[in-house]
């Protein structure tokens, strides 16, 4: 959530940037003002109500002290009409808090100044690109095929079970997805983040402190009888750790990876790009999140995006880095990094991570904040990437490394998997 001081002081800048988010709604900056208008008007009489109700209460009190009980009881009347008149105020106040937070959450976060314009995906700036492309037997297959051929994904059992999109991994497949999940964690915990196990289900504080809620109330599971939803991302319940929050500057940044199921609820379209693992409604990924100073939050993402290539590169696959356009981004990024790599047998690219920094957009509704060497509070910046999201990783190394005697593992996950061919 966007800081009402920042917009009233610099309405003209804020509303530049919210243009590269293609932001279609910029009469809600001229309401915002008006409302925070009404809402200091209200407190300014609240204020003087109550220092006005005060000063009477001392001269009442002094009166009967001398006795002229009849004059401080007339003050004791004019003092009542005054109270009536601060709880009027105190009402209004409430009211137009209220309105004005139901209007801030509205508002997108600031793209930074480095955000590419553009209106999708086909607009995003390719950054880097690194690794061979494999050179594949003309009867190489795709990963849908593959999975079947070896028996290591089960859809029609998922399906019984539970539904599209929800998948059983057996043998080699469960052996694959435990593999890269522990290789992702002991890769996150060698550079100094510390493990945690988070909860699959959140409350709604805690879907709203990370921007969930409201924009993205149609894309979570939601548990209705007892108000709770099953998190998409494991970022929600690791951000929200911090959610009502005083750190000192000393314990920034701080560091945290977890492994989690996620749960989304829009699988997308029908199509070669969601076919198979592309797209599910549950997954694993391993998440990584920063709580940094706002000083060096962007060296940090760079220290956050080199982690996330330094996977990549271990585990062999041919992969780009592309900076988000404004119109691609989400509501609550000031600045994403998206990961793809490069699957053989489909012949097109799989986003497999984004790395984000949010500034203090999720920090100001979570009320994240840090004690300054001087003692001053501010608000911190939060940070997060997937490190790694399986399901595609899966896909693009069952593909690329497809051979006439099997399916080779990288050697960066041979002592994780315990083989390094899956044979039929």
């Amino acid at each position: 959530m966007l800081q009402i001081n920042h917009i009233r002081e610099n309405k003209e800048e804020v509303l530049q940037r919210l243009a590269l988010k293609n932001f279609k709604n910029p009469e809600l900056i001229d309401e915002v003002i008006q409302v925070d208008e009404d809402r200091r008007a209200a407190q300014q009489e609240q204020d003087e109500l109550l220092a006005e109700a005060n000063l009477l209460a001392k001269e009442i009190g002094e009166l009967y002290k001398q006795g002229k009980a009849q004059e401080a009881n007339a003050l004791k009347e004019k003092n009542g009409i005054i109270k009536e008149k601060s709880k009027l105020a105190a009402d209004r106040l409430s009211e137009a808090k209220q309105k004005l937070q139901e209007k801030l959450v509205e508002i997108p976060n600031l793209p930074h100044p480095s955000v590419p314009p553009g209106r999708s995906a086909a607009d995003n700036l390719n950054v880097h690109q690194e690794g061979d492309m494999p050179k594949l037997t003309q009867d190489a297959v795709p990963h849908w095929d593959l999975i079947s051929r070896y028996d290591l994904v089960d859809f029609e059992l998922g399906n019984k079970v539970s539904g599209a999109g929800f998948p059983f991994y057996k043998g080699k497949g469960a052996r694959l997805q435990r593999a890269l999940i522990n290789f992702f964690l002991d890769e996150a915990i060698a550079a100094g983040y510390q493990e945690v196990q988070p909860p699959l289900l959140v409350n709604e504080a805690s879907a709203y402190g990370t921007g969930q809620l409201p924009d993205k109330e149609a894309q979570m599971y939601t548990i209705g009888l007892d108000n709770l939803y099953l998190i998409p991302t494991a970022e929600v319940p690791v951000t929200n750790i911090f959610r009502d929050v005083i750190l000192q500057e000393n314990q920034l940044p701080v560091k945290t990876v977890a492994y989690s199921n996620c749960f989304r609820r829009e699988a997308g379209s029908w199509g070669k790009h969601v076919r198979g693992l592309n797209r599910l409604h549950q997954f694993d990924k391993v998440e990584i999140v920063q709580v940094a100073h706002p000083a060096v939050s962007y060296d940090v993402l760079d220290q956050m995006k080199s982690h996330v290539t330094n996977l990549l590169r271990k585990l062999e696959l041919p992969f780009r880095v592309l900076k988000l356009c404004g119109g691609d981004m989400s509501f609550t990024s000031a600045l994403t990094y998206d990961f793809e790599v490069y699957s053989a047998a489909q012949q097109m690219w799989l986003e497999v991570s984004s790395v984000s920094n949010f500034e203090s957009f999720q920090a100001n509704r979570m009320k994240l904040r840090f004690k300054d060497k001087n003692g001053q509070t501010q608000l911190a910046h939060t940070l997060n990437g997937s490190a790694l999201a399986l399901p595609r990783i899966v896909a693009a190394l069952l593909e690329n490394n497809q051979t006439t005697d099997g399916i080779r593992i990288p050697k960066a996950l041979q002592s994780y998997t315990g083989f390094d061919v899956i044979r039929l």
